[in-house]
């Protein structure tokens, strides 16, 4: 709170200047930082460095936002009246981050609530503390001032009552989060005692439809990169998959013969493309949805099974054919390498599955059917859309859900106005 009125009383380019220099240290510690998040996350260390730059993205994007918070002067009402609308940074953040991107995230969230000019204090996930530190200590080597950006790292218990008291002190004007649904919910209700302002990334359970006129082999590529990037453990990778009558079994071999010669190594090993997933509990949950599938009817036609071998914490990248809605792993977020493959027979059957499901977040679907593109992509409930395409996340692009995915944009020109708020003046007495 202390150093919230000098950091906000900086000219925009002298934030920015710091912005500017925080990306050029991260850039120069890509290599370092990209093995820490393969190591501490498991992500395979190409992803890893790749999740650096990404996450880099995000700070010098908002670094050259913060010289572009524009008001409005009001067209005159009144004779001798002057009416202008003006942005003013919301106060202190709490930011509190998830472990799929240890970096990224952070980042993500830091980047423009510095840039509008607000303090923060951040608490990254419990199971990724130290990428988080050695992000916030290069923001301080680039002359990020004490006081202005704070780290917390808890275990899970001390988290939660870390949390509560940001929930419960006025001081903190806004929170913003990633994670689940219900936690999402729970600090929505508890914050409403003193009004903060939230920004919520929620859960997601995106479908990716693949029609009978869809390039079947960008297709493929696409489901691969949005399916299997981070083994699954992304918000936005599709957890079901529709696929038009017609190319359905075409599609299910082209595919499982693809995800089969996937290599699931160490995330240290140069030649992986799965790494370990996060824990024990997100091994138990993949294999609780497998298992489930099976027993209604599912058949395997790559994976579906853990690799011991390896170690207590992989899982083979799996297909599923003649999945059904009654299995868990429609109505639940898998958040690992499963590919369940979903028979449909016309448009409005597909668009209906894809939107029955109480989560928003992002969507999919290829067609080369222009007329069939504007309709689906209008009618699709999500705040994200990949029209033939799987690769979703830019720095440029504003980033968020609708239904119980969340409010609130990430990245873009929209991402800086959740930390910012508008002031009206009106100065009287000029005629």
């Amino acid at each position: 709170a202390r150093a919230l009125p000098a950091w906000r009383d900086l000219l925009p380019k002298e934030r920015a200047t710091i912005l500017h220099k925080w990306n050029a240290l991260i850039m120069a510690n890509q290599d370092a930082l990209g093995a820490l998040i393969s190591l501490e996350q498991g992500k395979p260390l190409a992803e890893g460095r790749g999740e650096v730059a990404y996450g880099a993205s995000y700070v010098a994007w908002f670094a050259d936002e913060a010289t572009r918070i524009y008001g409005d002067i009001i067209p005159q009402q009144q004779r001798g009246k002057r009416m202008t609308a003006v942005k003013e940074p919301i106060g202190i953040v709490a930011a509190i981050t998830p472990w799929n991107f240890p970096l990224a995230m952070i980042a993500r969230k830091i980047a423009p609530a510095l840039a509008a000019g607000c303090t923060v204090v951040a608490k990254p996930a419990e199971d990724t503390p130290l990428t988080a530190s050695a992000l916030v200590l290069l923001a301080h080597e680039a002359g990020v001032p004490a006081g202005v950006l704070n780290l917390i790292t808890a275990s899970r218990d001390h988290a939660v009552a870390t949390v509560a008291d940001w929930l419960e002190d006025s001081r903190v004007r806004k929170i913003t989060f990633t994670g689940s649904t219900p936690v999402g919910k729970y600090l929505a209700r508890e914050s409403a005692g003193t009004l903060k302002k939230l920004s919520l990334e929620l859960g997601g359970n995106a479908p990716f439809i693949v029609f009978d006129d869809a390039d079947l082999d960008a297709a493929v590529t696409g489901l691969l990169a949005a399916k299997f990037r981070n083994g699954g453990q992304t918000c936005v990778c599709p957890n079901r998959v529709y696929v038009q009558a017609g190319v359905y079994d075409k599609f299910a071999d082209m595919l499982s013969r693809r995800v089969a010669e996937l290599k699931v190594a160490p995330a240290t090993d140069p030649d992986a493309q799965i790494g370990p997933m996060i824990n024990i509990r997100a091994l138990d949950k993949i294999a609780r949805h497998v298992d489930d599938a099976l027993a209604h009817g599912a058949r395997v036609l790559a994976g579906g099974k853990r690799l011991p071998e390896l170690g207590p914490h992989y899982y083979a990248p799996t297909v599923l054919a003649d999945a059904t809605h009654e299995m868990l792993l429609c109505g639940e977020e898998t958040f690992g390498p499963v590919v369940p493959l979903f028979r449909f027979d016309d448009e409005a059957e597909a668009v209906e599955a894809a939107n029955n499901t109480p989560f928003g977040l992002a969507s999919y679907f290829y067609s080369q059917d222009v007329r069939r593109i504007d309709r689906v992509s209008r009618a699709l409930q999500a705040g994200i859309v990949g029209i033939n395409e799987g690769a979703l996340a830019s720095e440029a692009a504003p980033f968020g859900g609708v239904k119980e995915s969340g409010y609130g944009r990430e990245g873009s020109k929209y991402g800086l106005d959740d930390y910012l708020s508008i002031k009206y003046l009106c100065q009287g007495n000029l005629a």
